[in-house]
């Protein structure tokens, strides 16, 4: 049962990853990374779930948003 043992997005809401991304980037610059409304217009996390929920290649995008910013807090803290 260890198989999605590597996998950083297994056991992660979606809720979970939005969260993370705006605490990490801010939605402003979220908007930008990623061009959507939820993220550009009166964004919340509550509004990008009902979008990204519903839009396949959205939430792609987001996820893999989520793994390079896991790469980049890895660079981070681990350059010092």
């Amino acid at each position: 049962m260890n198989h999605n043992a590597k996998d950083p997005l297994h056991g992660l809401t979606l809720e979970a990853i939005v969260t993370a991304l705006a605490d990490y980037f801010g939605w402003q610059e979220l908007g930008e990374r990623i061009a959507i409304r939820c993220f550009q217009s009166d964004p919340s996390v509550a509004s990008s779930l009902k979008f990204l929920r519903k839009t396949p290649w959205a939430r792609a995008k987001v996820e893999s948003l989520y793994l390079f910013m896991l790469r980049e807090q890895a660079r981070q803290n681990g350059g010092r």
